[in-house]
C-alpha cells in the first residue's frame, strides 16, 4: 500500500512538472464528452420530431360510409280529385288511422252533377250484384230455355224425317212409269235449253227466239209435273216443303246449342265473368262517389293535414300525407367499388345532424342488383332499416350511415397513416435501439383508420412512427444518429 501511494505521488509530481501536457489532456477529454452529449441531444431532437404509437392487437371493423334521407315504410300523398267545399275533417297531424278511414269529405251540395248521380248508380249496381250472387232465377230460366229448345229441335227433326221416310205405296209399274216420264221430260228440257241458247242473244221480238223460249218454258213445266207425279207415288214432299223442314231443323239445332251453352255457364251458379262485370260497375260508381272523400289507403300516421272545414278545394289540391312509421328506412348510394362488400343483414350505425350526441343502429335489408349512372359515376342503392328509432327520428331527416362490412377480432393492427408504399411494397418505420428501422409488411383487411398486419417483423408493443418521411437520412458515421 505504501508503495502504491508513493507511485501516485510520483505520477502526480510528473504531471505537475509537465503542465502543458496536462492541460491538453483535460481539453481533449472535455471535447470528447461535449461532442458525445451534443450528438445524443441531436438524436433525441430527431426522434422528438415524430409522432409515435405502440402497435396493439384488437378488433378491426371495416365499414362503408354513405348518407341518405329517412323515409317511412310506406307513404301516401292524398290529393282531392274534384272541386267542392270541405264539410268535415276527421283527423289532425299525429293521429293514427286505419286503412279505409275517411279523413275528410266535401259537402254534397257542392259536388258536380256526375258525382251526385254516381250515388244512384252505386245503389243500382250494388243491387244488381246482390241479385246476381243471391238469386237463382237466371239458372232456372237457362234450364227452362234448354228444355224448350230441345223440344223444338226434336219436333223439327221428326217432321223432316217423316217427309223423307213416308211412301205412298204405289205399284212398281206406276213408279217405273213415273220415273220414265221424268227421264223423258229431263231430256226434252236439255234439248230445249240447247235450242234456246242458240237464239238467246237475238232481240226479244225475234220469232225464232220466242218459239225457242216457249219450248224451254214448257219443258220445265213438264219436268216439274213428272217429278210431282213420281213424288205422289213415293209420297215424297215437294222440294219447297223439304227445304223448309230442313231450315226449321237447322234453326232449332242452333237455338239448342245456344241454350246448352247458357246452361253450362249458369248451372253451377252465377258466371264469374258476370260477377266481375257487375263488381266493376259497383267499383266504378263507388270510385266516383269517393271523389268527394279523402280515405286512408293503409294503416299509418297523419304527418300532414291541410284542409279545414269550409275550404274551397280543386282537383290536385293536397289534403293529407299518411306515413307508415312502423319501419323507418334509409336509402343510401354505394359506389360500384364497395357494393360487392354490402350484404343483407350487415349491422349499421346511424347518426343525425338533427339529433346530436345520439347513435342509432340498424341493418341492411335490401341491396340493389342494378346500378344507376349519374355523370359517369355508377352507384347502387342499399336500403337500411333502423332497429332502435325513437320519436326524435322523422322522415326526411339526413342520416349518416356507416355499414359494418367486416369484423376481425384479436388481430395485429397498424395505423393507416403510418404505412408507406414504395415500388408495390408496403412498409412502416419502427423505433428500435433508439433509432428508426424500416420494416416491410403485408396487410389484410382495412378500415378507415387501421389495417390488419398479416406478415412482417412486427409485434404487439412495438413503437411505430405515425408520420415518417418517405426516406430517413442517416449520418455518414457514428451509430445511433440520424437527421429528419
Amino acid at each position: 500500500m505504501k508503495k502504491v501511494t508513493e507511485g501516485l505521488k510520483k505520477l502526480w509530481g510528473g504531471i505537475l512538472k509537465h503542465k502543458t501536457i496536462a492541460i491538453l489532456v483535460l481539453l481533449t477529454v472535455a471535447i470528447v464528452v461535449f461532442i458525445g452529449i451534443w450528438r445524443m441531444n441531436r438524436a433525441e431532437e430527431g426522434l422528438g420530431a415524430y409522432q409515435t404509437a405502440a402497435i396493439e392487437r384488437g378488433t378491426l371493423i371495416a365499414s362503408v360510409g354513405a348518407t341518405g334521407n329517412v323515409r317511412a315504410n310506406q307513404t301516401a300523398i292524398l290529393t282531392w280529385q274534384t272541386s267542392g267545399t270541405v264539410e268535415t275533417v276527421n283527423v289532425a297531424v299525429g293521429d293514427r288511422v286505419k286503412g279505409g278511414d275517411v279523413l275528410a269529405s266535401l259537402s254534397p251540395t257542392s259536388l258536380t252533377q256526375n258525382i251526385i248521380l254516381a250515388q244512384a248508380d252505386l245503389v243500382t249496381a250494388e243491387r244488381s250484384l246482390e241479385n246476381l250472387l243471391a238469386s237463382d232465377t237466371a239458372r232456372a230460366q237457362a234450364q227452362l230455355a234448354l228444355v224448350t229448345a230441345q223440344q223444338k229441335y226434336d219436333s223439327a227433326k221428326a217432321t223432316l224425317d217423316g217427309m223423307l221416310a213416308t211412301n205412298r205405296g204405289g205399284t212398281s209399274d206406276d213408279i217405273l212409269n213415273a220415273q220414265a216420264q221424268l227421264t223423258i221430260a229431263q231430256n226434252n228440257l236439255k234439248q230445249a235449253q240447247a235450242v234456246y241458247d242458240m237464239f238467246k242473244n237475238r232481240p226479244d221480238d225475234d220469232p225464232q227466239k220466242a218459239q225457242a223460249y216457249t219450248a224451254l218454258y214448257n219443258a220445265r213445266l213438264a219436268v216439274e209435273r213428272a217429278q210431282n207425279s213420281l213424288n205422289f207415288f213415293l209420297l215424297v214432299p215437294s222440294g219447297n216443303d223439304v227445304d223448309k223442314a230442313r231450315a226449321n231443323l237447322a234453326l232449332a239445332e242452333a237455338q239448342l246449342e245456344d241454350a246448352q251453352r247458357e246452361w253450362e255457364r249458369l248451372k253451377n251458379g252465377p258466371d264469374p265473368n258476370d260477377v266481375l262485370a257487375a263488381q266493376a260497375r259497383v267499383d266504378a260508381a263507388r270510385a266516383a262517389v269517393r271523389m268527394a272523400q279523402l280515405i286512408a289507403p293503409f294503416d299509418g300516421t297523419v304527418t300532414v293535414a291541410n284542409p279545414l272545414p269550409g275550404d274551397q278545394i280543386s282537383p290536385t289540391t293536397i289534403g293529407f300525407r299518411v306515413d307508415d312509421l312502423s319501419r323507418l328506412l334509409v336509402d343510401v348510394q354505394v359506389s360500384e367499388v364497395n357494393i360487392n362488400s354490402i350484404a343483407v343483414g350487415q349491422p349499421v350505425t346511424i347518426t343525425f345532424d338533427a339529433v346530436l350526441g345520439q347513435e342509432y343502429h340498424g341493418e341492411v335489408v335490401q341491396v340493389a342488383q342494378a346500378g344507376t349512372i349519374t355523370q359517369g359515376v355508377v352507384n347502387f342503392t342499399a336500403t337500411v332499416e333502423l332497429t332502435d328509432a325513437d320519436s326524435q327520428v322523422k322522415p326526411g331527416m339526413t342520416a349518416a350511415v356507416t355499414i359494418n362490412v367486416m369484423q376481425l377480432d384479436d388481430v395485429l393492427l397498424v395505423p393507416n397513416r403510418a404505412v408507406r408504399l414504395q415500388e408495390g411494397q408496403r412498409y412502416v418505420f419502427v423505433i428500435r435501439n433508439g433509432q428508426p428501422e424500416k420494416v416491410e409488411i403485408t396487410l389484410g383487411a382495412s378500415s378507415d383508420f387501421y389495417s390488419e398486419v398479416i406478415a412482417g417483423d412486427l409485434e404487439e408493443g412495438d413503437t411505430i412512427i405515425l408520420n415518417p418521411p418517405l426516406e430517413l437520412k442517416r449520418p455518414k458515421s457514428g451509430p445511433g444518429f440520424f437527421h429528419p
